[in-house]
C-alpha cells in the first residue's frame, strides 16, 4: 500500500505541509526568501577575455569610479559636520556618556579644534583644515549620519571596502569590474593607488578579489613605484616580441586541444594584458611629461613638503587612468596605525597631527575633482570621498585626540548622478550617534552600486552554497542625493 493512502501517514504529510506553505508565505510577506534573481543576475564570464565590458542593468550615470579613502577614521567633527553645542560645552563631561571608550577612559567634551565658516551657495558650514574642498562644497552630496559594525580599523576598512568585517571577502573594485568589465584595452579595470607612506592597515583586503576570480582584484602601483617586474631589465624588445609570439601560438594551439580549460585561458588573457601593458604603463605613469601649471595647481612641485608632493602625483595619476578609461581607481590617502603619524588616527594630539595630514591631502584632491571638471569627466565619473568611521565629541582622558565613534560619522560623493550642496542625514547635537536618517554602510555602497547602473541585490556570486552580494542581505539606495 502507498504510504499517503494510510490515514495516519496522509494526515502527518498534510500537517507538516501546510505548516511548510504558511512558512513560506511568512517569509516572502517579510522579504526574507531568496529574491529568485540568481539565474538573471549571474554575470557571464569568457574565461579567454574577461575584462570585456559587459552591460549593467539599468542605464547608468557613472561610467567610472574614483574612491578617495582616508585611511585612520577622520574626525567629522573637525571637517564636515558642525556641532556648535560641542564650543557650548567645551570641557565639559557628556551627560550620560560612557566611562570608558576603546582606547580607555574618556575625557571631557572638546570643541572642534579648527573653526567652521558658511561655504558658496547652499552655506554650509565646513571647517578651515581643509580650504581648497571646503570651496567645492556646493558640488558636494554630503552623508552625515553613516554607520559602520567595527570601531577597530582592520575590520572597519574590511566593512567599508567588503561589506563584511572579516577577510576573504570581495572588494568594492572587484565586484564593479566583474560586473562591467574593462573600458580599456591596455590598462587594468581596477587600479588601487597606496598612499607614499605605505598601505592601509588592512592592505590588499581593500582591493582583493575575494572569491571572485583572481582577474577582477586590483592591481597596485603609484607614481613613484610603477607595476613591478612589468618589464625585464636588459631585455631585447625584438627577442621578447618573438618570445610572446611563439608563447601564444602554443598556448592557442593547447587552447584549442583543450577548450574547457579556464584557467589557461584566464593565463593567456592575463599575459597578453601584461604585455599591453609594458608600453601603456611607463607612458601613464610619467607625471614630468605634465605642464608646469597643472603640477603647481596640485601641488606637486611642492618641495618645502614632500609627501604633499608624492601624494599630489598620485592624484594626477588618478586623473590619468580615468581619461584612459580604467573602471576604478582607488586613491588612498593615509597608511597604516601608527598613532597618528602616518594617517588621520587621532587619539593623542589631533590638532597637530590633522595639520600635517590636511597639508598632504586638501589641495592635491581638490585640484583633481576641479580638473576632473574642467575636462567633462566628472560628467561621468562618481566621485567618492570615504574613511573607515568617525571620532567621539570629547578627548580622550589625559589626551588632546579623540577615540573611534563607528555610530555616526561622513562621507561624501560628487561627480555623475549626485545632487551638488546637498546635507542628508544628521547626527545629535553633540555627534555621539546618528539620529536621523541612519545609513549603514551597506547603504553607501548600494549607492555607488546603482549610480554605475547595478541592482545591488541582483549583483551576486555563488560562494559555499550562499548567494553572497557587497551588501550581504541589507541595503538601500540614498535617493536624496541623487539627481
Amino acid at each position: 500500500m502507498h504510504p499517503l493512502l494510510n490515514r495516519k501517514n496522509f494526515l502527518t504529510q498534510a500537517s507538516t505541509a501546510l505548516g511548510s506553505i504558511a512558512l513560506t508565505s511568512l517569509l516572502s510577506s517579510d522579504r526574507l526568501l531568496a529574491s529568485g534573481k540568481s539565474s538573471e543576475s549571474a554575470v557571464q564570464i569568457d574565461p579567454a577575455n574577461p575584462y570585456a565590458p559587459r552591460a549593467p542593468h539599468f542605464q547608468a550615470k557613472a561610467k567610472n569610479v574614483l574612491v578617495i579613502f582616508c585611511a585612520g577614521a577622520v574626525s567629522q567633527l573637525e571637517t564636515w559636520d558642525y556641532k556648535p553645542k560641542l564650543i557650548e560645552w567645551d570641557d565639559r563631561p557628556l551627560p550620560g556618556g560612557p566611562s570608558v571608550t576603546f582606547q580607555g577612559p574618556a575625557g571631557n567634551l572638546a570643541r572642534p579644534q579648527y573653526t567652521f565658516r558658511q561655504r558658496g551657495q547652499s552655506g554650509k558650514f565646513v571647517s578651515d583644515l581643509l580650504p581648497h574642498l571646503a570651496d567645492l562644497t556646493d558640488d558636494i552630496a554630503f552623508v552625515h549620519s553613516l554607520t559602520s559594525k567595527s570601531n577597530t580599523h582592520g575590520p572597519a576598512e574590511n566593512f567599508l571596502s567588503t561589506g563584511f568585517n572579516l577577510d576573504g571577502f570581495p572588494s568594492l573594485g572587484a565586484w564593479v569590474t566583474y560586473a562591467l568589465g574593462s573600458q580599456c584595452e591596455n590598462l587594468p579595470a581596477y587600479v588601487a593607488i597606496p598612499d607614499p607612506r605605505g598601505v592601509p592597515q588592512n592592505g590588499s583586503n581593500n582591493w582583493g578579489p575575494g572569491f571572485l576570480p583572481a582577474a577582477f582584484q586590483g592591481t597596485t602601483f603609484s607614481a613613484s613605484d610603477p607595476v613591478r617586474h612589468l618589464k625585464v631589465a636588459d631585455s631585447n624588445e625584438t627577442a621578447e616580441a618573438a618570445t610572446r609570439k611563439l608563447l601564444e601560438k602554443i598556448q592557442r594551439r593547447h587552447l584549442d586541444q583543450f577548450p574547457d580549460d579556464a584557467q589557461l585561458a584566464a593565463r593567456i588573457a592575463s599575459y597578453e594584458l601584461a604585455a599591453r601593458m609594458q608600453l601603456s604603463v611607463p607612458m601613464i605613469t610619467d607625471i614630468d611629461r605634465e605642464p608646469a601649471h597643472v603640477l603647481k595647481a596640485y601641488g606637486a612641485d611642492d618641495s618645502s613638503n614632500k609627501e604633499k608632493a608624492a601624494f599630489a602625483r598620485n592624484c594626477i595619476l588618478a586623473r590619468r587612468l580615468i581619461q584612459s578609461g580604467v573602471r576604478f581607481v582607488q586613491l588612498f590617502n593615509g597608511a597604516y596605525a601608527s598613532a597618528g603619524k602616518l594617517n588621520w588616527d587621532g587619539h593623542n594630539d589631533l590638532k597637530n597631527q590633522y595639520d600635517v595630514h590636511a597639508a598632504i591631502m586638501d589641495q592635491p584632491v581638490a585640484a583633481l575633482i576641479r580638473d576632473l571638471k574642467a575636462s567633462g569627466l566628472l560628467d561621468e565619473t562618481l566621485v567618492v570621498w570615504c574613511t573607515e568611521f568617525g571620532r567621539m565629541p570629547f578627548f580622550q582622558k589625559g589626551a588632546k585626540g579623540r577615540d573611534h565613534n563607528p555610530d555616526g560619522f561622513t562621507c561624501w560623493m560628487t561627480g555623475a548622478g549626485i545632487r551638488g550642496g546637498v546635507s542628508h542625514g544628521q547626527t545629535d547635537e553633540l555627534g555621539v550617534k546618528a539620529i536621523e536618517d541612519i545609513h549603514p554602510l551597506y547603504d553607501f555602497n548600494a549607492t555607488i552600486l546603482h549610480l554605475l547602473g547595478l541592482d545591488h541585490e541582483r549583483l551576486t556570486y555563488q560562494h559555499n552554497g550562499i548567494q553572497r552580494r557587497l551588501t550581504n542581505v541589507e541595503g538601500a539606495v540614498i535617493q536624496p542625493i541623487l539627481r
